[in-house]
This record gives C-alpha cells, structure tokens and sequence, in this order.
C-alpha cells in the first residue's frame, strides 16, 4: 500500500450502505426527478444548503453557471471526483444537465451512493439566463494566450495535479495544490491575479469551480492544461520517470 493515497471519504460510507441497507433506485429517482423552474430551483438550494452540482461540459461551465455551483462534468472521472470533493453522501444535491442526461446523472450518482437528488433545474442552464438570473463565468485562455501574459506578467502559477504528476514534470516555480486537497491549500492562493491548470483542463475547470464558491475569483483557467502548455515557449522541469519517484 506504500504510495497510496487515502480512500475517498464516500468509500467507508459506501461500506456502511451496503451493510445497513439503502432506499430502491425506483424510490430514488422517484424523488430526485423533479423539474424545477429557476425561481423554483433558486428557492431549493436556499431552504434546502443543497450544493448546486453542474454536470455540463467544462467549456460549457466556463462560459456561464449558477454562482457557487459545483462542476464535475459528466464525461470526465465524474464519480471518482463528486466522491472525492463531497465527503457526505447524504449531502443535498441539485442538478444542472444538458438535456437528456438527467437520468443517466442521477444514475451515476446513485451507484456511489449519492440518492439525495431533490430536483433539476428544468431548461437547463439557458432556462436560467432566459429568467434573467444573476450568473458567473470562469476566466479560462488558449495556451497561446497564456505564454503572452506568463511572459509578460509573471503570474503565479497553481497545478491541482496529483502530487506524482507534478514531481515528474511541472511548469518552472508552479505550486502544487492537488484537486483531490484543495480545501487544505485554499490559504496558499494569493489575492492577486493567478493562473491555474492540471493535465487536460477538466481539473482545473473543477478546481476553479470549488475556488469560486470559495469566494476566490481572480483566477484564470489554462485550457488544455500541462499537455497543451508542454508544446509552447514556457520552462519546464526535465521529466522523471513516475515509477522512478
């Protein structure tokens, strides 16, 4: 077991379900089906502390989302990381999805045992602009983009990478802050302006989520993360081995 990491807080949970016993999925999704206008919806998560889980594509979260609403896009690790980031699987939750996929995200839920879904906002997302409620948007620049401004204003720079992603190879004077841990380092980010990335973009795009909700605005998304930042004129580490660490 040496190198592993601890096993997500809905693991034991998990366990303690399945000794104890659970409602139907019938009896689940039975209440977790409901779909609620935006004033309605705006209504639940303020009576109820549910977290607002948004399951859209990342793209899609960055360019508009219910503030203080979590994402975890669907067609990521969708179930590894609402584990990881929400510790109780009691938790209240509320859904935004793109239409057609309410079903097939309660679902996913419900196999890690997450059944407390009271409801989904009805039109999506574009339901709620068109209700003229109040939205956010994540700052989020091409790689390109990024090796202007890094150049020219030497930002701080936030990898959310596990801690072995990051040994091997990493951008010059980052600062590891795992997405799996980000709640420990949320003294670690500064009141400045800052750049944040992980591997592929879909990280970070949670990680800038959770910060947002956080009340940590000034940051700005790398898309396409280290992959795409290892192909442009920025210093990186000389690679090692992960086997090797």
């Amino acid at each position: 077991l040496t190198g592993l990491t601890p096993p997500p807080g809905y693991f034991p949970q998990n366990v303690m379900m399945n000794i104890k016993g659970y409602e139907s999925l019938d009896t689940v999704m039975d209440r977790a089906t409901k779909a609620l206008s935006p004033a309605a919806f705006e209504a639940a998560a303020n009576e109820t502390g549910a977290i607002i889980l948004d399951v859209r594509s990342q793209e899609e979260f960055a360019n508009g989302h219910i503030p203080r609403s979590i994402f975890v896009g669907l067609d990521g690790n969708f179930a590894q990381w609402v584990g990881s980031l929400i510790a109780d699987v009691k938790q209240p939750l509320l859904l935004i999805t793109t239409k057609g996929r309410e079903k097939e995200t309660l679902t996913r839920l419900s196999r890690v045992g997450f059944d407390q879904t009271i409801g989904y906002l009805k039109g999506g997302f574009e339901a709620w602009k068109q209700a003229a409620m109040e939205y956010d948007k994540v700052t989020s620049i091409t790689v390109k983009q990024f090796e202007e401004e890094q150049n020219e204003r030497h930002l701080p720079i936030f990898d959310v990478r596990k801690e072995g992603e990051f040994l091997s190879e990493h951008v010059v004077d980052a600062h590891n802050t795992p997405l799996d841990y980000i709640n420990d380092h949320l003294a670690s980010f500064p009141e400045n302006t800052f750049f944040i990335h992980c591997a592929g973009g879909y990280r970070s795009m949670i990680a800038a989520s959770i910060l947002k909700s956080r009340g940590i605005h000034n940051l700005i998304n790398v898309e396409g993360g280290f992959n795409a930042i290892k192909e442009i004129d920025i210093a990186v580490t000389n690679y090692v081995c992960p086997s090797t660490l």
